[in-house]
């Protein structure tokens, strides 16, 4: 008779496809630069239109800060355990 072997008991605490969670937790950070980014851009377009200045103002500061809040809440979350 072979002898079988011991089944290994799944520890809980053990992600079973570790490359999978990262992959999610990355693709989060991303989606939330791009929204960052998109609503402060799109911001400083409608506040240009109402404005109606002839150079877009509020387009390029907004969209620098938003460039800038979305690096942050990237780095942010890069560090955070």
């Amino acid at each position: 008779m072979v002898e079988q072997e011991p089944k290994k008991e799944k520890n809980p605490e053990v992600p079973e496809n570790k490359d999978l969670g990262q992959f999610a937790k990355y693709s989060g950070i991303v989606v939330q630069m791009f929204v960052i980014i998109f609503i402060t851009t799109w911001g400083g377009m409608k506040l240009d239109k109402l404005a109606e200045f002839s150079k877009p103002v509020f387009t390029i500061i907004l969209s620098l800060l938003g460039v800038f809040s979305a690096i942050y809440v990237a780095i942010k979350d890069f560090i955070k355990k």
